[in-house]
């Protein structure tokens, strides 16, 4: 599944996936297989990636909140 909030909220955080993956001790292409729906992270690293960016898990998914 592709996380279509992922690169979105990264773009607007002007963050590189380098940088990302640093932040989350990962490797950069885990951050390039899951932007564009190659590899799905576990719930330990959607988690993660939601409070590193400070938006839900919802948004992370499908690209807007819940109820949208």
């Amino acid at each position: 599944m592709k996380l279509v909030g992922l690169r979105e909220i990264r773009k607007k955080k002007k963050l590189s996936q380098l940088k990302v993956a640093f932040d989350l001790s990962i490797s950069r292409e885990a951050i390039s297989y899951y932007e564009n729906g190659k590899r799905s992270p576990s719930i330990e690293m959607l988690i993660a990636f939601s409070e590193y960016y400070n938006v839900s898990i919802d948004y992370l998914i499908r690209g807007k909140e819940f109820g949208e």
